[in-house]
């Protein structure tokens, strides 16, 4: 614990500057990098099917005009056609994303059984000040990268850090409502600031009661801003009294289906490694890794598995028939990719909430004979703008939006089908206009 504990100074004396910057200077000219990312195009399961090319260990990128780095953890037994959660952990002030990844990404790693991918990105001068919102594009760069190669599933994204860390994974619940499913803030504060933090994403706080660096009010103060956003009835949970060396997590009551509120107060310091019966802290013995593992894992997939691949079998090695072929040349005209007409599209919400929306779209072959690809065109209502779409590429997010198949299903059979699905902002009751298909 002496990586950890041995920062509080550091800490401190950073949080009483960054603490009064929060509230303004922080959060200006983020505005446009949130609107960019949470309505750009994040293709969430492109990777999906493919062999990957990124590896477990450090990586590059180019972010925002600079050079920046992430360790990536890619589970064991990589499945490319298993959609996989997907875990961002950021680092204390003066910590690293090594000091993450090396932690066990805060002892999520062997609680996640190989179902995790996880991320530790590395802050400027190590920590997360969110300048111009460089860090928020940090997290969209990351994001793009790996889900553009592996396969992510797209209602699975989550964050976490504590301190500093937890001052991020605040900005991402704020500024990525529709593209984290949930957030767990340990001993943190508006450092990293919030642009936006009007809409829900399920909230877990951690803090401790006597925290010399960050105040427990600090904590209280972010957790609030959730209770509010997902609709929870507004309370005063129960916290520890000081020498009692206990926790007490609370679950907010009346939140909105999907979007709870839980927060836990210890008898302790600035750690995020608190353990009942002990004044000590110790990573291995801490209650908190447990308890966060089963508030991100309560969440259940509602993004649908990729169709069928390309098959990965090795073609047979029965040798080919000694027949010579027959001498009748080839017909001359080239068979119909599919009859006029007979590609159609239907369009259908699967799932809405305050926000944002789910929807999927089937693409049905009604003719005789083979569609060789195809391609769905639509105008989305006013407001409407695609975050995530699987099964499918498009061109464009907003207004008319056009989207072909992927590499692994453009091929539909006579009256067979497919689907392709994503999920958008704005009012889900809205169906979009003008809903075509054309092959190829």
């Amino acid at each position: 614990m002496a990586k950890r504990t041995s920062l509080l100074s550091s800490v401190a004396a950073a949080a009483v500057l960054l603490a009064a910057a929060a509230g303004g200077a922080l959060s200006a000219g983020l505005g446009e990098t949130a609107q960019a990312s949470t309505n750009g195009t994040l293709a969430a399961t492109a990777g999906c099917g493919k062999a990957p090319t990124l590896s477990s260990g450090t990586r590059t990128i180019s972010s925002g005009g600079q050079n920046r780095s992430y360790i990536l953890r890619i589970p064991d037994g990589y499945d490319r056609n298993r959609p996989y959660r997907l875990i961002f952990g950021f680092h204390w002030l003066n910590g690293s994303a090594n000091n993450v990844a090396s932690a066990g990404y805060y002892g999520l790693l062997p609680l996640s059984n190989n179902s995790t991918i996880f991320v530790a990105p590395q802050g400027i001068d190590n920590g997360w000040a969110n300048t111009n919102g460089r860090d928020l594009t940090l997290f969209d760069d990351i994001s793009r990268q790996v889900e553009n190669d592996l396969c992510v599933d797209t209602s699975q994204r989550f964050a976490l850090g504590w301190s500093y860390g937890g001052a991020m994974s605040y900005a991402v619940a704020c500024a990525r409502p529709t593209i984290v499913r949930a957030v767990t803030v340990i001993s943190g504060a508006n450092l990293s600031g919030c642009n936006g933090g009007t809409q829900p994403v399920a909230y877990f706080g951690i803090h401790g009661i006597y925290d010399s660096v960050l105040n427990i009010s600090m904590g209280r103060s972010l957790r609030d801003t959730f209770v509010r956003n997902n609709g929870c009835t507004a309370q005063s949970p129960r916290e520890p009294s000081r020498g009692s060396l206990t926790h007490i997590t609370t679950t907010y009551s009346g939140c909105r289906e999907g979007y709870p509120v839980q927060w836990a107060a210890f008898d302790g310091d600035h750690t995020p490694s608190p353990v009942d019966g002990s004044s000590s802290p110790n990573d291995s013995r801490t209650w908190t890794s447990g308890e966060i593992w089963r508030f991100f894992s309560q969440f259940a997939s509602t993004t649908p598995p990729p169709t069928t691949a390309p098959p990965t079998t090795a073609p047979p090695t029965t040798p080919p028939p000694t027949t010579p072929p027959p001498t009748t040349p080839p017909p001359t005209t080239p068979p119909p990719t599919g009859e006029p007409g007979a590609c159609t599209a239907t369009y259908r919400t699967v799932n809405t909430w305050p926000g944002g929306f789910q929807a999927e779209v089937t693409v049905a072959n009604n003719g005789a004979t083979t569609l060789n690809g195809w391609t769905v065109r639509l105008t989305l209502a006013s407001g409407q703008a695609i975050s995530s779409l699987w099964n499918g590429v498009n061109t464009g997010t907003t207004g008319s939006v056009s989207v072909r198949n992927a590499d692994y299903n453009g091929t539909v059979g006579a009256n067979g089908s497919t689907t392709f699905g994503f999920t958008a902002t704005g009012n889900g009751a809205a169906a979009p206009s003008g809903v075509s298909c054309t092959s190829p």
